[in-house]
């Protein structure tokens, strides 16, 4: 039983990792970036994931301008 009970206590982590991980994570990211740039960071980071979000919804758009290539083409080999 004892093992099992530890089972639960690691199966439940978020990205593979636990809470004494996150925490070093989140200690180094402050280091790095500074408690005053850190708000900025993050909502630089949520914007970027809306935006990711919102582009998975939305139907690819299609490119409907005209091909000059042929007329480059002609061009070219008019010139040779």
């Amino acid at each position: 039983m004892l093992a099992g009970s530890g089972a639960l206590l690691y199966g439940r982590c978020m990205f593979g990792m636990g809470v004494p991980e996150l925490v070093v994570v989140l200690v180094i990211v402050l280091i790095f970036f500074g408690a005053g740039k850190l708000p900025e960071v993050m909502g630089s980071l949520g914007k970027g994931i809306q935006q990711f979000k919102r582009g998975l919804k939305e139907p690819p758009e299609i490119d409907v301008t005209p091909e000059e290539q042929g007329d480059a083409a002609k061009r070219d080999a008019g010139a040779h």
